[in-house]
């Protein structure tokens, strides 16, 4: 067969370009510590690090919606508590009024019930970064509103808000909301933190009837009456800050796992992209062995004359 005088130039040059781009390879590798660059490098292990990222991605966004719930979830915890004492309060005057005071001292008790019910409204109004925590999904509308009069009593206590809670997505196909509405009197859905309709809690008309009674003097319809709805608001708020602590429990262990997974996540997307340094660098040194012996070789080739083919 008859070889053409530029078969060893051609050949010498594919050659010295396979090499330099091996070796230019390599040399990245070993300087950004990474084996994938391009897809090209390595289709399969590059559509795996694409999976693991999108996984990544995921759970990144799961951990974002989880701080947020526990975030929701502790702030809406110190409503919680707020009103537990202001009911803890209201109770203790509902205690003292068994019949014995005097109605000018009874209606001191109403003036501070007067006031409980306006701090009552006012913590249950609270907010967290700009949104109403108890008013449903109506989070830019505060959830109550009081109306007095002349004097200066709470005639009512009217809710705003309404009955839909917002959750988030934490995990995969796990979805919650650590939110607490204010009232519910439809008798389904997430219970009410400061009314509901199948706990027997009215917190704000409960208030309201004690203050009235304290303001007439009614000792009785205080003790039968007040006390018995004062201990039902209280039932309620207990079961609420159970359920929110339970739920702080809860949200802390998907974060806990969440954290987990990313780790694993990371070390799964390293194991496939990143290089062994060592391997590389004896892979670097054997590239370059290659690429000069082939240069020696090829000027070897291309310098010799028709006398060595005669020799």
């Amino acid at each position: 067969m008859r070889i053409t005088s530029n078969f060893y130039a051609d050949t010498l040059v594919r050659q010295l370009s396979t090499l330099e781009n091996r070796q230019a390879r390599l040399q990245q590798q070993a300087a950004t510590g990474q084996r994938i660059v391009t897809a090209d490098d390595d289709p399969l292990a590059m559509r795996q690090v694409l999976d693991l990222q999108g996984q990544g991605a995921n759970l990144s966004q799961y951990a974002a919606n989880i701080a947020r719930q526990q975030e929701t979830a502790s702030a809406t915890y110190s409503v919680m508590t707020g009103l537990k004492k202001i009911s803890d309060r209201a109770s203790e005057l509902a205690t003292m009024a068994d019949g014995t005071k005097p109605k000018d001292q009874l209606a001191i008790y109403a003036k501070e019930v007067t006031q409980l019910i306006q701090q009552a409204v006012q913590a249950a109004n609270a907010k967290n970064r700009e949104s109403y925590l108890l008013s449903g999904t109506k989070t830019d509308q505060a959830p109550y509103s009081v109306t007095t009069d002349a004097n200066g009593n709470v005639t009512a206590v009217s809710y705003n808000g309404n009955t839909d809670q917002a959750s988030s997505e934490v995990a995969s196909g796990i979805t919650l909301s650590a939110g607490t509405i204010g009232s519910n009197s439809t008798g389904s859905g997430p219970l009410g933190l400061v009314s509901d309709t199948r706990t027997g809690a009215d917190f704000f008309n409960h208030l309201i009837s004690l203050q009235n009674n304290l303001l007439a003097g009614n000792s009785a319809a205080v003790q039968s009456t007040d006390k018995a709805n004062m201990s039902a608001d209280e039932n309620n708020l207990l079961s609420q800050i159970g359920s929110n602590g339970a739920m702080q429990a809860r949200l802390e262990t998907l974060a806990s796992l969440n954290q987990s997974q990313q780790s694993d996540t990371e070390k799964a997307v390293s194991n496939v992209a990143d290089a062994d340094i060592t391997q590389t660098i004896v892979k670097l040194n054997s590239t370059q062995t290659a690429y000069q012996a082939a240069l020696q070789s090829g000027a070897k080739v291309l310098n010799m004359s028709l006398l060595d083919y005669l020799r």
